[in-house]
């Protein structure tokens, strides 16, 4: 073999190094493991159904070629290798070059920064973070060995349940209804006689009619008071026994009304309560003020002048021709008892009213209809009857929001978005605004929920914890924990982990109805992962297997526990 000369080594020497300053791509692509990345978060999260990140790439320095250009883009590559997702492109030129994008010195090298936001799909969970990066000069290209910069992806939030919170419309139906009758009895100047005419009067019809129906349909009489008066005119030892006088024939004259229509209970002792009340001076006033006696304003001051009743009544008996009036229009209707009868009316039975629902439900109020739901768990039946109370009362919105009610319970959405609009085409309140709210919730519409929602504001605490999902899954997470409040729910428990307070995150999760649920233990496990307490993460994905073998492919898979996959409390609880 010829040997080169050293004049010869030199000539080759030069000729290379003249072909890489004309070609410098490939030097940059032999340096460019010297590019350090820092990516934000690591591993990548879904919050809000979207993946955000950050990206800064520091460039050592004499890396860069001054009139060279790189276009740089994140991807998403599955366990296969394959790309599943790709974020936005990033353009980089050196200090010398034409065009767009983000300047990096040769000499001092750079930091270029990158951000990017794309919507979150299950496809992104086991996947690693890689840059695939192409530099050019000139006319050539040089394809960078890609780089993986990243893990990805934390999905814990996406296990936020739907657990919305529909009202239903309450019943007004009581099994006691208070009823009550009232009338009066008026007497002559002096006089404690009941006379004829007076039990002619309307009121005491009233009060007889009233008497007859509580019998008919089986009231129960709770008593009879009478409370007498007399008119502020004469002797008041007189008028105080008088107005005695006046409260026993009173009772004497309704008990002959009782008697007659056999109302058992007035015969006990202490039904009937007769009282006295001697003369009726508040009555006077109230009477002067409200009548056109000429100088009603004088007799007035008189009153608040004098204390003493029997003063009073000798100034204005004074004024002459005014308390002729005033025995006219005024004292008459002061002589008087008012008498009240107190009776129970007793509601259906519950075996009645569920009976009618079937077979006569046209007698049934809307408030026994819509009671009649209560008595029974099953939910078919539930909604039969509600559908019942829209047909038989259409103008009622509670019918149909009801009906609504029990169809999230079944888990038919549209069938109650249906209903909900019914019922608030008939009457819009915080009721049917919550639970259009729940309808956009099932439905992953956040913002019209929080339309309906602003409107249902007062509506119950069902409104709150309806925030709480919204700001959830908003990745609102401070503004989920102040909304779920005291609540002890998976949701509630989950807001608290992803705000950063694992303790009190499992303690709602403890106190929950999820806490034995497949997803309860998994849960725990991703607080012992976050806390590094592996015993908490080890024992909980063994429990969390256990309900649901699904769960051991999705822990192996979960960028959660990333730094455990080689941990003997993880390994031995997915093998």
């Amino acid at each position: 073999m010829k040997k080169l000369s050293f004049k010869s080594i030199a000539i080759v020497a030069i000729a290379t190094t003249s072909l890489m300053a004309c070609n410098p791509l490939k030097k940059m692509s032999k340096y460019a493991e010297n590019i350090k990345y820092n990516v934000t978060p690591d591993p990548l999260e879904v919050h809000a159904d979207s993946v955000d990140v950050s990206i800064t790439a520091k460039f050592p320095p004499n890396f860069f070629h001054k009139l060279a250009t790189m276009t740089a883009k994140p991807v998403l590559k599955n366990a296969e290798g394959e790309i599943v997702k790709e974020f936005k492109e990033i353009k980089m030129i050196g200090i010398e070059a034409d065009g767009d994008g983000q300047k990096v010195d040769f000499e001092k090298g750079g930091t270029v920064s990158y951000s990017d936001k794309i919507a979150y799909d299950p496809s992104m969970e086991n996947v690693t973070m890689h840059i695939s990066a192409v530099a050019g000069y000139k006319t050539k290209t040089t394809d960078f060995e890609t780089v993986k910069i990243a893990d990805g992806t934390i999905t814990t939030s996406t296990m936020a349940q739907t657990d919305a919170r529909p009202i239903l419309g309450k019943d007004n139906f009581k099994k006691v209804i208070p009823r009550s009758v009232k009338a009066d009895i008026n007497y002559m100047i002096q006089q404690s006689n009941v006379r004829s005419s007076e039990l002619k009067e309307e009121d005491i019809k009233a009060l007889e009619a009233f008497v007859k129906n509580a019998v008919e349909n089986e009231f129960v009489f709770k008593g009879l008071t009478v409370e007498a008066y007399a008119s502020p005119d004469g002797e008041l030892t007189i008028n105080d026994n008088l107005a005695n006088n006046r409260a026993k024939s009173a009772s004497s004259a309704v008990n002959r009304i009782l008697k007659k229509n056999k109302v058992e209970a007035a015969k006990a002792e202490g039904f009937a309560t007769e009282t006295g009340k001697g003369e009726d001076w508040e009555g006077f006033q109230k009477a002067m003020k409200e009548s056109s006696v000429e100088d009603k304003e004088l007799i007035l001051r008189i009153l608040n002048m004098y204390k003493d009743n029997e003063k009073r009544e000798t100034e204005i008996k004074n004024l002459a021709a005014t308390y002729v009036e005033v025995a006219e229009k005024i004292l008459p209707q002061l002589r008087r008892s008012n008498i009240t009868i107190n009776a129970d009316e007793m509601a259906r039975t519950d075996e009645e009213i569920t009976q009618l629902t079937k077979s006569d439900s046209a007698v049934l109020s809307i408030e026994e209809i819509l009671y009649a739901a209560t008595l029974t768990n099953d939910l078919d039946e539930k909604l039969r009857i509600y559908r019942l109370a829209k047909a038989q009362h259409a103008s009622d919105w509670r019918g149909a929001n009801n009906a609504g009610y029990i169809l999230v319970l079944k888990n038919d959405i549209d069938g109650a978005k249906a209903e909900f609009e019914a019922a608030a085409s008939i009457k819009e309140n915080g009721t049917v605004h919550n639970n259009l709210a729940v309808v956009s919730i099932f439905n992953d519409d956040m913002s019209s929920a929080k339309e309906s929602l602003v409107k249902a504001s007062g509506a119950g605490a069902e409104v709150n914890y309806n925030n709480g999902i919204v700001a959830l899954n908003e990745a609102q997470y401070g503004d989920a924990v102040s909304k779920f409040g005291s609540e002890n729910t998976f949701n509630a428990a989950l807001s608290k982990m992803l705000n950063g307070d694992n303790d009190g995150a499992l303690k709602a999760i403890d106190a929950s109805d999820a806490k034995e649920t497949a997803e309860g233990y998994y849960l725990k496990a991703i607080i012992g992962a976050r806390s590094g307490n592996k015993e908490l993460m080890g024992n909980n994905l063994k429990s969390a297997i256990a309900k649901d073998a699904a769960m051991k492919t999705k822990a192996a898979n979960d960028a959660e526990f990333i730094s455990f996959r080689d941990d003997a409390a993880f390994t031995d609880a997915v093998k």
